[in-house]
């Protein structure tokens, strides 16, 4: 126990100092573990030797993740959007597989080994993509919500996919036994399910008002809630991610999900921290130099192929080439799945060392600069926008359903409908105003029952969407936006659309102040201040208010 105790020790010091020198070079934190993970991995210095603790606590850490998305999935979003992911997820995983298959079958490989490894490159990373979406708080956009849904499928192929692997290890006499083994699966999923909707129904609500009577207890039955169904789906056949999953939905229509939510965020950062360095650790980069030109290509294959795959599809289901654009890539890498089925599929003789060892190089590959790719990829689209042209038709876009029938002049347009944006409209109404809110959840877009302020899916980030404001009659433009990427890509789209009103934004840190300030914005917003400032004079008032009453 000391020894582990010393291990993390370190790994976590090591971790703190490689995340600083990544945050100010600007580069993703996920890098930076993962690099942790290879220094101290067998690969350099062999510092670690808790390995069982460290896969633990990083299994700890994937399920909590997929418990806090299930916490916060909408049930009328996976309605609307059900047909769509799995349209799309189907299609993207059948012509991955069959595109990566020729292009092992191209390098050599047996037509079994050809067929695992196309395999392994369609499954995306659900962990690294939902955490960069939360840093983003892009998980409840339009494209967000269809790469999360897009990667839960993938998961759950995956495990059906291990599963199958997993029974083809028995004697030749015994294959015939396959076809029950998945009936099996599935009567054991169909129960399980069965057995949370009744729990839902009604025995959760009332549980959770007895353990909501203190704080503490509330979430220590979450976590505990959790962690059990993660064991009794382990326990059924499926992966400890999907039991994780599925206590998340379960408490999903509950009024606790946010408390729940806010205080389980902190343990899920720290735990998946274990994730990656337990990743980085598990590189055999040794193995690796034979393999750099083929992992070259298969990496280019899933870093462009696989986005354009998506963009394809998404083109043909009518969603326009940004939503398409940047679902895509969310897609570019390989995930977790990729490395256990290659190390089963090494110990079942289906691949050798060298087509293992393949795989692992492109992970390594894939994982590392798909980061770089999804945090940039604004400046990349406004790059390419020429060439993305191809994947836009002259149609009625899926992202028009929530557009308004008519669009009458407004007095101010608001992009961003969070408490803040929302706050601002209802007071803005008051004056006798007419807003126009712009916001990319399109659960909030359908949850909207105000008549005076009305309110259409959009990206600030979206040039061509701009265009399609009414602009002329606008006097002010605000956005509430906590980013400042996509602050100066509105600031940049309005001033290409000559747009002649006033502009206000917000910032939310003190470097972005003196940006707006330098490039011409007619009223910066400071919301944390601006609230403080409020509340204070409210509390001064009084104060003199009551003295003046005793004088």
């Amino acid at each position: 126990m000391t020894s582990a105790f010393s291990e993390f020790a370190i790994l976590l010091s090591l971790s703190v100092v490689v995340g600083w020198i990544a945050i100010n070079l600007r580069q993703p934190v996920i890098f930076s573990f993962i690099i942790v993970g290879i220094i101290a991995g067998p690969g350099f210095f062999d510092w670690i030797s808790a390995h069982s603790e460290l896969e633990t606590l990083a299994s700890f850490g994937v399920m909590f993740l997929l418990f806090i998305v299930g916490l916060k999935l909408d049930v009328q979003v996976i309605k609307t959007l059900g047909s769509a992911t799995l349209i799309l997820g189907a299609a993207q995983i059948g012509l991955t597989t069959l595109l990566g298959w020729l292009l092992g079958f191209a390098f050599g490989m047996t037509q079994a080994s050809a067929l695992l490894v196309a395999i392994a490159l369609t499954f995306s990373s659900t962990v690294i993509i939902i955490k960069i979406l939360s840093d983003r708080y892009e998980t409840d956009s339009l494209y967000g919500r269809l790469s999360i849904g897009i990667l839960i499928l993938q998961d759950l192929v995956a495990v059906i996919a291990i599963i199958i692997l997993s029974a083809l290890n028995v004697s030749a006499g015994a294959y015939s036994q396959l076809q029950w083994e998945i009936a099996a699966l599935i009567i054991k999923g169909v129960g399980f399910l069965a057995a949370i909707g009744f729990l839902m129904r009604f025995i959760i609500p009332y549980m959770l008002e007895q353990m909501a009577k203190s704080r503490e207890l509330l979430v220590l039955f979450a976590v505990a809630w959790a962690v059990v169904l993660a064991v009794i789906a382990s326990t059924l056949g499926f992966s400890q991610e999907v039991g994780g999953f599925l206590a998340g939905v379960s408490l999903a229509s509950t009024r606790y999900r946010e408390a729940i939510a806010s205080r389980l965020e902190t343990l899920r950062n720290l735990l998946l921290l274990f994730f990656f360095l337990n990743l980085g650790a598990s590189l055999e980069l040794g193995s690796l130099a034979n393999q750099v030109f083929p992992a070259i290509i298969f990496s280019l294959f899933v870093l462009i192929g696989k986005p354009l795959i998506v963009m394809t599809v998404m083109s043909i289901m009518r969603f326009r080439k940004r939503t398409g654009f940047l679902t895509g890539l969310t897609l570019g890498q390989i995930s977790e799945f990729s490395l256990i089925l290659a190390a089963l599929g090494e110990g079942l003789g289906f691949l050798d060392k060298n087509a293992a060892g393949l795989i692992t190089f492109v992970a390594l590959i894939t994982i590392s600069l798909s980061t770089y790719i999804i945090a940039y990829a604004g400046i990349l689209y406004e790059w390419l926008t020429p060439w993305l042209n191809l994947f836009e038709r002259n149609v009625k876009y899926r992202e028009d359903t929530y557009a308004l029938n008519h669009q009458p002049p407004v007095d101010v347009i608001i992009y961003g409908f969070g408490r803040h944006g929302e706050h601002m409209a209802r007071e803005l109404v008051k004056h006798g105003l007419t807003i126009l809110a712009v916001d990319f959840d399109p659960r909030r877009i359908r949850a909207w029952q105000h008549e005076a302020v009305l309110i259409r899916y959009g990206d600030a980030e979206d040039g061509e969407f701009i265009k399609t404001l009414p602009l002329s009659a606008a006097k002010w433009i605000v956005s509430t936006i906590a980013h400042h990427d996509s602050n100066q890509v509105l600031l940049s789209s309005l001033k290409d659309v000559g747009y002649q009103g006033k502009i206000a934004l917000s910032a939310y840190q003190e470097n972005e102040v003196a940006w707006m300030e330098k490039a011409g914005v007619d009223m910066i917003l400071i919301p944390y201040k601006d609230a403080a400032s409020a509340a204070a004079d409210r509390i001064l008032e009084q104060i003199f208010q009551r003295e003046l009453r005793f004088t």
